[in-house]
């Protein structure tokens, strides 16, 4: 079962909604952060990303940075840019992204959930990005940006969304640079509430689909507050964090490729010739090839485009990791090929979110910047599911979510 419980969410007025909201802090450098924020005092950037506020070079990890955004996120109260509802509420956050629109709820999520597996996870995280979200939570008391959740699809809960989404939200805006459309309502009604809180009871689980650092961070902080509570009794706000969870079958995982800088010391010819091995090769030419199924890869070298299919016997489709054609690239052509053995830390490889296009894979190759380009046919929700209810972890830089969440409608204060 699912615990969840509304809360008192800290937004801005309607009318600055567009200048407050931000892309998430760890889609931008600081110095995309720093453009972005240009001449508007009221950018959550100033919050999330306070290292603008700095000299430039100045590094987003020392103690300063931390106590500016924790100043900041005050300044934001006191100004009025940032006001506490008065109630507790769940609020309903849709994304439309080309034509397709996906609603979730926004929700306290439970930390014991976390820490005993109701809430899944399908990556490893990584304890330095962890600390420095748990400093920025400790700092200012608040999860000021939300995690992004998936559940198993609910008639009911689809009902009562659907209640409220006739009506006209409380934002509307489309976001400057991706387009995409954001809206958001409040669920305010008592008996609604309650619904919605005993409708999650009956959901086996929730599963992590992008944010698993700012998860953790969430989750570790609420458990540190606990154990320093000599009065703790289970049922404080630190017991929950913010989350925005979406109905699995809305949601769509785009392909996440991959560029190397050289051939491992192999010519192009060589390389073509290793990899018959494991695939069936075909040449497409010039025009960008796009993956067409599950063990179809595109290859770009040498300004041509290949097909390349995996082999039977290559893979194994009993099992849930050995499967997904992240590990079969991973293992049968960055490793065995090219001898990339660490996706985290290698650097001769780079990652490509497919919302960039496969025509950036290309353009990368041709700059003479890398050698080679994969692209990946994408992981699918099921997978995504099937992955966490086995207890296994994805390889590095599986999946890429789109649209992105906006960070800045909504703040969870921790207490």
């Amino acid at each position: 079962m699912a615990t969840i419980k509304p809360f008192k969410g800290i937004r801005p007025p309607q009318h600055l909604v567009e200048e407050v909201a931000s892309r998430p802090y760890d889609v931008l450098n600081s110095d995309e952060a720093r453009k972005e924020a240009e001449g508007n005092e009221k950018s959550l950037y100033r919050i999330i990303k306070p290292e603008i506020d700095f000299s430039i070079g100045t590094d987003e990890h020392d103690e300063e940075v931390y106590a500016k955004a924790a100043e900041n996120f005050q300044l934001f109260q006191d100004k009025g840019w940032l006001k506490q509802d008065t109630k507790e509420n769940y609020y309903i956050y849709a994304q439309t992204m080309n034509g397709k629109t996906q609603y979730g709820l926004v929700v306290g999520a439970y930390v014991p959930d976390y820490m005993n597996g109701s809430i899944k996870k399908h990556e490893l995280t990584r304890r330095d990005k962890e600390e420095d979200r748990m400093k920025h939570v400790r700092v200012n008391n608040a999860n000021i940006e939300p995690v992004f959740f998936a559940y198993p699809d609910n008639s009911r809960l689809n009902d009562i969304i659907s209640e409220y989404t006739i009506n006209t939200p409380i934002y509307d805006f489309v976001a400057p640079g991706d387009g995409f459309g954001h809206q958001f309502w409040i669920i305010d009604k008592e008996v609604d509430i309650a619904t919605i809180t005993e409708l999650f009871t009956d959901i086996p689980a929730l599963y992590i689909a992008d944010g698993h650092h700012r998860s953790a961070a969430a989750a570790l902080v609420g458990a540190e507050k606990a154990s320093q509570n000599k009065d703790h009794k289970g049922d404080e706000e630190y017991n929950y964090f913010m989350a925005v969870c979406f109905p699995a079958s809305q949601l769509t995982i785009i392909d996440y490729n991959r560029v190397v800088k050289d051939l491992n010391g192999l010519s192009t010819e060589e390389f073509i010739k290793a990899l018959e091995k494991n695939f069936i090769v075909e040449k497409k030419g010039v025009d960008v090839y796009k993956p067409n199924a599950l063990h179809n890869f595109g290859l770009y070298i040498d300004h041509n485009w290949y097909s390349l299919t995996a082999k039977p016997g290559t893979y194994n489709d009993n099992d849930p990791i050995g499967v997904l054609d992240v590990t079969i690239s991973s293992n049968l052509i960055l490793d065995d090929i090219l001898g990339i053995k660490d996706l985290r830390s290698d650097k001769r490889i780079d990652f490509v979110g497919g919302i960039r296009g496969l025509e950036e894979l290309s353009k990368r190759v041709d700059s003479g910047e890398m050698k080679v380009a994969l692209a990946l046919y994408p992981v699918s929700m099921k997978q995504l599911m099937d992955i966490a209810d086995s207890g296994n972890i994805m390889p590095p830089k599986t999946t890429w979510f789109e649209p992105k969440l906006r960070s800045g409608l909504v703040i969870h204060k921790l207490d």
